[in-house]
């Protein structure tokens, strides 16, 4: 017979509050007998506390808000989009505007990598891109040394002509920087059109920059997409507008000189009569055709600006911009309170250490 097989089970002690609330409060107790070395580790926390926030680099943080207008997409589903948002339903995509440029979708293109990289490749200064900036700022070009061929610092050319392999690496390494907490965008409200864009950065222009011209490129693509197919329509309806005119106006002027001629020629002659009413059938029928045309084109020009989209600043980044600095009353209670954490922990370790 196994001997194990009747061996009592291990005790387990009952589970009490009041046992690890007195335990708790020996710790305390034994913690406290440090008293002394407790003081300077709470004191020496509260002065780095102070000394991190005194060196602390602040960022600063552009603040913009627009609006979008687009009169297609208020158009009869408006009003039962804003009647269902009073019981809480989103009804913004029935029936209103439609394709990729409708609607929460802005949001998603003004976070665009294609426009984060032609905000970057603009004008800081006459010296310098917003790439070269914020490279400089966060240190970034100086981590890069290691990729150089030529152990310089990686510059990035304006509009970024003739890019290398490294210069779009390194732009994309910048944008998803970017993306990761430098720049967003937000819609306050879901039933409103209005939206709220936040550019945080080390360098006060520099957000400012980014922030104005990132709306801007934003804006510039979406109107300019949003109207792309009429406005092809435009265009090609004012060039054949302008042809006609021109063919148009040499008519009437050969005609004239016909109608002139006519009056000089002998009577006899009947070549001449065909001549005139040939060139009068042409200028009937150019000034017909260019009398619809000119209708179509009034009519295009219409549709299109009943198309076009307004993007209406509400609220601009000026200087000085929103300073984000680590502030004492902050980082000197976080400094005592990790310094006491920490030394509490170390004691009660190495306590448990020498009872074993």
């Amino acid at each position: 017979m196994n001997p194990q097989s009747n061996a009592p089970y291990p005790y387990e002690p009952e589970f009490s509050f009041k046992k690890l609330f007195d335990e708790r409060k020996e710790d305390i107790k034994y913690i406290l007998t440090f008293k002394k070395i407790l003081a300077v580790i709470l004191i020496a926390g509260a002065l780095i506390g102070a000394l991190t926030a005194w060196l602390w680099t602040p960022s600063y943080t552009a603040r913009l808000t627009f609006v979008v207008d687009d009169s297609k997409s208020a158009g009869s589903a408006g009003g039962l989009s804003a009647l269902a948002g009073q019981f809480g339903f989103n009804l913004d995509g029935l029936g209103g505007a439609s394709g990729v440029l409708a609607g929460d979708n802005v949001e998603e293109l003004i976070k665009s990598t294609k426009l984060i990289k032609a905000t970057l490749l603009s004008a800081y200064d006459d010296h310098q891109t917003l790439a070269d900036r914020y490279a400089a700022v966060n240190k970034l070009n100086k981590k890069w040394l290691k990729y150089s061929l030529d152990g310089k610092i990686t510059r990035f050319p304006l509009n970024g002509i003739h890019n290398t392999r490294l210069q779009d690496s390194l732009l994309h390494e910048m944008t998803t920087l970017i993306l990761s907490g430098d720049f967003g965008i937000a819609k306050p409200d879901k039933k409103l059109s209005f939206f709220e864009v936040n550019t945080t950065m080390k360098d006060e222009k520099l957000a400012l920059l980014f922030c104005n011209r990132m709306i801007k490129q934003s804006t510039d693509f979406f109107i300019s997409t949003k109207t792309k197919r009429l406005r092809s329509n435009v265009d090609r309806l004012q060039h054949r507008a302008d042809s006609i005119g021109a063919i148009l106006n040499r008519k009437t002027y050969a005609l004239s000189s016909a109608n002139q001629s006519l009056l000089d020629i002998n009577p006899a002659y009947t070549t001449a009569n065909a001549n005139v009413e040939v060139r009068e059938r042409d200028k009937i029928v150019l000034t017909t055709i260019y009398s619809e045309t000119v209708k179509n084109l009034e009519s295009s020009k219409t549709m299109l600006a009943q198309e076009t989209p307004t993007v209406q600043i509400v609220d601009e980044p000026e200087i000085p911009l929103k300073k984000n600095k680590l502030k004492y009353s902050i980082a000197i209670p976080t400094g005592i309170l990790l310094s006491g954490i920490l030394f509490s922990l170390y004691v009660l370790i190495t306590r448990k250490k020498t009872k074993i």
